[in-house]
Parts: structure tokens; C-alpha cells; sequence
């Protein structure tokens, strides 16, 4: 695949950087023993099928030192993003939807730094979006389960001891956002609290905010897992939790569940489970379903990819979809 290359040196970095010229350019920063990211490597190469024009590099990191300490590469995976020579992106971890978003975004934007005024438009909208995905919104370097500093650690903890809820934002796997936020909100640092759309603050004032008894008032408690998965399979008449989204399905099951349903003409939604690992270890208990995808009508459970397949032949699947049956 001749967009899908290794750089042994930093010299066939650099040239491999300037061959693709305002073209997106992704570099793996791997090592060999790490499994995942022989497993990032697969989804480069499927990546690669689809984007001719971008150009994706595997960089064993320990072999070229150089370059991996001019880019603070810390761990593997890693991947950077460049155009026309410069970085515009960066992704800490195993991430395949994460990665594949970013690649569909960069490879038909301009660069984040030098979008000019309508990828301004663009990346508020995104901001906009993001601060609003949930009721508790915390932007942090890390995850809750894994916070990657000091702050955010406390912030988590302390949001964890008072039963709050909230939904999180890792700014270290999406350099667009984490500099975005920071003039959008008029905040420079992070972590960054915001409820029902709006800035709460940082670290500071949510401990002012827990020491005076107003952190509960302020966010939402949190509410169990049933009732969160009930909300979500009620989302849309028809959900289907799979591996993916709709634009970029992430195994062969999820990949022919799409495939049927598209066929149908009929709307419906989906939720990446490999996004939430709460959601996808809790539906298996609450459906009494182990496998995925999982499909939903109206909220009741449908099946996995075999029953739609034999719904789908015996002619029921449209009318099944449609809550008739």
C-alpha cells in the first residue's frame, strides 16, 4: 500500500513529511511489543484503503529517539498529525474511533492553527457541541478512570465523593479543542467544569463550591446505571449499539448490521460501545445479551446480526423496525 509506510530514520521522516506536502500526513509512534499497537496498525491500514491522498507512517519510537523527544513522545501509541510540514493534531492511546475521526476531520479541513475564519465557525460549533454532550461536561487531561495530572485527579475525586455525574473530555487526545476551549471559555488551564452549557471553573472553585455544601446543587447527582442505559435505548426509536458509528463500523458484525439496515431506508441511530465501557459491560446484563451489536425498537430488544439477517429474509425487518410487529 503505497500510502501506508514505515520511517526507519528521521531523515525519511522529514521526507516522507515533505513528499505529502499540504496533504494530511499521520504518524504511528509505536513499539513492537505493545499488542495495541499492532492493533492501531490495522486500523492505519484500513484507514489507508480509504484516504489515497493521506499518507500514514509507522515510526518504532525507541529507534528513532530524535524525533520522538522532539515531540514529547511519552508513550506508545501515539499518533501526530501534520500538514504542509507542521503539527496540527495529536492522540495519545489506542483509540481506533478517535483516530478515524480525526482522520476524516484533518484530511478535508485546514490545518486547526490556520483554518481562518470559517474553521473558527467551525471549531465553535464543535466546542459548542462537545460542552453540551451531557448535563456535567469535564474537560481534563486523562479519563476519570486514568486522570494523566494532579488536578484532574483531585477534580474527579471530588466530584466521585459528592455523587456527582458527569461525562469527560480528554483535552491530551485533541490539540484543536484543548487550545479551542481555552479562548472559547475564556479559561486558560484546565480542568474545566462546565454544567448544562455553561463554565462552572476549575479545581479552585469547584472546592469552594464542595466546602460551602452548593457542589450538589450546582451538578446533576448521579443516577444509576439502569436508568442511564434506559435513556439511551430510548434515545431514538431505533438504536443499535455496535462497535463503530455509522460512518466507520469497527468489526465484521457491526460492518453487515449496517449494511442491512441501510438497505431498509430507515432512520435510526447508534452508540459506540467501545467508546464507554460501562455502557458495553452493563447492556450485556441488562439485555441478558453477551455479544454485539445489539439492535432495539421503541426500546425493546430486537437481537444481535443473526436474528436481523433472518428477519431481514423472511421480509419482517421493515415492519419490525417500524414497531408494527
Amino acid at each position: 500500500m503505497a500510502n501506508f509506510v514505515e520511517a526507519t530514520s528521521q531523515q525519511q521522516f522529514e521526507e516522507f513529511l515533505s513528499r505529502a506536502g499540504k496533504n494530511l500526513t499521520v504518524v504511528h509512534f509505536q513499539a513492537e511489543w505493545a499488542p495495541q499497537c499492532g492493533q492501531m496498525n490495522d486500523v492505519m491500514a484500513e484507514l489507508a484503503k480509504e484516504r489515497a491522498r493521506t499518507t500514514f507512517v509507522r515510526l518504532e519510537a525507541e529507534s528513532v529517539p530524535e524525533v520522538s523527544e522532539k515531540y514529547e513522545i511519552s508513550s506508545v501509541p501515539t499518533f501526530l498529525f501534520f500538514k504542509a510540514g507542521e503539527k496540527v493534531d495529536r492522540l495519545d492511546g489506542a483509540h481506533a474511533a478517535e483516530l478515524t475521526k480525526k482522520v476524516q476531520r484533518l484530511a478535508v479541513s485546514g490545518s486547526p492553527e490556520h483554518g481562518g475564519a470559517a474553521g473558527g465557525a467551525d471549531l465553535n460549533q464543535r466546542l459548542k457541541k462537545l460542552i453540551n454532550a451531557g448535563p456535567c461536561m469535564l474537560f481534563m487531561k486523562g479519563s476519570p478512570q486514568e486522570p494523566r495530572c494532579g488536578f484532574s485527579r483531585q477534580i474527579v475525586a471530588l466530584l466521585k465523593e459528592h455523587n456527582i455525574q458527569f461525562s469527560s473530555f480528554d483535552i491530551l487526545s485533541d490539540e484543536e479543542v484543548r487550545q479551542g476551549l481555552k479562548t472559547f471559555s475564556k479559561w486558560p488551564t484546565y480542568p474545566q467544569l462546565y454544567v448544562n452549557g455553561e463554565l462552572v471553573g476549575g479545581l479552585d472553585i469547584v472546592k469552594e463550591l464542595a466546602a460551602s455544601g452548593e457542589l450538589e446543587n450546582t451538578c446533576p447527582k448521579a443516577v444509576t446505571l439502569e436508568h442511564r442505559l434506559k435513556t439511551i435505548i430510548n434515545q431514538s426509536p431505533v438504536m443499535l449499539f455496535m462497535k463503530g458509528n455509522k460512518e466507520a463500523a469497527r468489526c465484521g458484525y457491526s460492518r453487515q448490521t449496517l449494511e442491512i439496515l441501510n438497505e431498509t431506508g430507515l432512520d435510526y441511530d447508534t452508540f459506540d460501545i467501545l467508546q464507554d465501557e460501562e455502557v458495553r459491560q452493563g447492556l450485556k446484563t441488562y439485555s441478558n445479551w453477551p455479544t454485539y451489536p445489539q439492535l432495539y425498537v421503541k426500546g425493546e430488544m430486537i437481537g444481535g446480526l443473526d436474528i436481523i439477517k433472518e428477519l431481514k429474509e423472511s421480509g419482517e425487518l421493515v415492519s419490525v423496525l417500524k414497531g408494527e410487529s
